[in-house]
């Protein structure tokens, strides 16, 4: 599995009925995108559950990373940066991914939260202990889907969960779900990816 995600900032007037209109009109055209285990097409509203700006800021898992490249070099990303300029895009190693109990439910958000590591940690034994938080998360009865990602360039752990409704507040930035193209969740694996 391979994390990613890219995010970009719009203006705090910016009707956001334009993002919600682009992803009803073309957010199907990866409901089978080959390779693809999620992607979650998110939103964040100035004003909306405590989001001081407005962006549009989709979530991917990855089963096959080949796939990645392809979506990256591929017309769909081409559209992205016509429209919007070329984003940067941050993308981790997967460790662990698991749905929840509310997995057959649409998704209304999904949190992102970055944890910097410690330069004294010891890595491997952070991440088999976020490991293990993750598999009690999954079986929250909120939960649609849970996964966890490792930054080895700046020693972080990116902790992602899809929600059926809303995101508690303490689970990180809350990101509003507006469509998810989930071809292939079965094709990520259930454990730890190490």
């Amino acid at each position: 599995m391979h994390a990613m995600q890219y995010a970009i900032a719009l203006p705090a007037d910016y009707d956001m009925r334009i993002i919600r209109n682009r992803v009803k009109s073309k957010g199907h055209l990866l409901d089978d995108f080959e390779g693809l285990g999620l992607k979650a097409y998110g939103i964040r509203e100035r004003g909306v559950d405590g989001s001081p700006v407005n962006q549009y800021a989709p979530f991917y898992l990855w089963a096959d990373p080949q796939a990645m490249n392809r979506f990256l070099l591929g017309d769909g990303f081409r559209g992205v940066v016509r429209d919007f300029g070329r984003p940067t895009v941050q993308h981790w190693q997967g460790l662990f991914h698991r749905p929840g109990p509310a997995a057959c439910t649409p998704p209304r958000a999904f949190t992102r939260r970055t944890e910097t590591l410690d330069e004294r940690a010891d890595v491997a034994a952070v991440a088999e202990q976020a490991v293990a938080a993750h598999e009690e998360l999954a079986t929250v009865d909120a939960v649609h889907t849970t996964a966890l990602a490792l930054d080895p360039r700046r020693w972080e752990l990116v902790h992602f969960t899809l929600w059926a409704d809303a995101a508690p507040r303490s689970a990180g930035d809350s990101y509003q779900v507006l469509h998810l193209s989930a071809p292939g969740t079965g094709l990520l694996g259930a454990g730890p990816q190490w």
